[in-house]
């Protein structure tokens, strides 16, 4: 199909575009900007007056669900979500049931997707065996089946020579290896920031040491073994210090954030809001400061959605016995917007680290509007104002804070490999 994006600004970070052009797309793969090729005759036009154009998503979090517990969600409703949210790629964690630990479940969740159509999923395989932390997992092979990186998720490995083994193993085949850091002696029993706000709710908290000391320990066993690694998920200003300085040391370390850690602080609990009962947990306004200055300095690369659909249920207790984790897909790009509005980033930096960047991390080819390049593609209103609806989220779950909030910035086209997967 011959598809004409007619007057859009095209932001395409990787190679330094900021623009107002036409593109054309071509069987798939993005064909020319401005001039239209020798021949070229339009399938479907798209007016983009007044949109973005850019790559689309990628997202470095993401919790698809399937195989698992259907009533959180599934590939189809997860996939129809980050279509909605001009994602085009996620990366999916390995605590699916049964574990991503065997090719046969790497290659299930990649079937299902294809099935779908509409989007790429990527799994992450499980470090260790069913992510007990005990014996290492068969890497090589899960890596042959797609499995684009690995990690314990937040599960605890038995000790740090098992740890090193697994590393080692890693950096042996050249595979990226992802730490969601957490000390879960440190973390037991808490369910938010441990802080002043904590204290008023009479809630156990986790303090940010759970997070730092396993962050200084992974950040030795990196050095000793070679391997590269990527940190997601953090919270604390030091771990991002921390991180800033093995770079320079010269390490292969990267680094993302979720979006709601860089809007939100443990503040923001005050209410006994379910929906703010969040692993890693939002913490203080100094860490927020420190995770948005490792961003602007580019010790953080990537911003991600950490999206973790639950069903109602999961949500209606006591604070400290919910399930913890939000939706996020349909509002990475909004929030990320915010960030814009509050002149913390420009659109083009945001844009860069929704796409190019992560692409970079991972070793992928897209996220990028590179002639020649597959047309995974989002274009979106930036002055749009909208509200996600319980009615309107295309994902299974509901439960993120920023239900019914006034958003700006909307999603009108998602293209994938040159086909409309999403119309607004």
């Amino acid at each position: 199909m011959n598809i004409l994006i007619q007057g859009g600004r095209i932001i395409d970070p990787a190679n330094q575009t900021d623009k107002v052009a036409d593109l054309y797309v071509i069987d798939g793969e993005i064909a020319a900007y401005d001039s239209a090729p020798e021949g070229f005759k339009a399938d479907q036009t798209i007016n983009a007056e007044n949109h973005v154009v850019c790559p689309g998503l990628i997202d470095l979090c993401a919790h698809a669900r399937e195989p698992g517990p259907a009533q959180k969600g599934s590939i189809k409703t997860e996939a129809s979500a980050a279509v909605a949210g001009g994602v085009t790629t996620m990366v999916t964690p390995p605590s699916t049931n049964p574990v991503i630990d065997t090719r046969a479940v790497a290659q299930l969740i990649q079937d299902r997707c294809e099935e779908e159509g509409k989007m790429q999923i990527l799994p992450m395989g499980a470090l260790t065996k069913g992510l007990q932390g005990e014996q290492l997992a068969p890497m090589a092979a899960l890596s042959a089946a797609g499995c684009i990186a690995f990690t314990n998720t937040r599960n605890p490995v038995a000790d740090s020579l098992t740890l090193t083994r697994c590393l080692e193993y890693a950096a042996t085949h050249d595979l990226l290896v992802i730490f969601q850091a957490e000390d879960n002696a440190l973390a037991k029993g808490g369910c938010m920031h441990e802080g002043s706000t904590c204290t008023r709710l009479g809630l156990n908290g986790i303090p940010e040491s759970a997070e730092t000391i396993d962050v200084s320990r992974n950040l030795l066993l990196v050095e000793q073994t070679g391997v590269r690694a990527h940190f997601g998920q953090l919270s604390c200003e030091r771990s991002v210090r921390m991180i800033t300085e093995a770079r320079e040391r010269g390490l292969p370390v990267t680094a993302d954030v979720s979006i709601q850690n860089l809007l939100l602080t443990d503040e923001n609990v005050n209410g006994f809001n379910n929906d703010f009962h969040l692993i890693p947990p939002l913490r203080s306004q100094l860490d927020r400061a420190g995770l948005i200055q490792g961003l602007l300095g580019g010790s953080i690369q990537a911003i991600c959605s950490d999206h973790q659909p639950h069903e109602r249920a999961a949500k209606e207790a006591p604070f400290a016995d919910t399930e913890p984790g939000m939706i996020g897909l349909e509002t990475l790009l909004p929030l990320g917007l915010l960030l814009v509005e509050q002149n913390m980033l420009d659109l083009p930096q945001l844009i860069e680290k929704l796409t190019s960047a992560p692409a970079e991390i991972l070793g992928l080819p897209t996220g990028n509007l590179s002639i020649g390049s597959s047309a995974n593609i989002c274009i979106f209103n930036p002055e749009m104002e909208w509200q996600l609806t319980p009615k309107t989220c295309h994902s299974r779950g509901k439960n993120t804070p920023f239900m019914n909030y006034p958003l700006k910035g909307k999603v009108s086209q998602t293209l994938f490999q040159g086909e409309v997967v999403y119309n607004g």
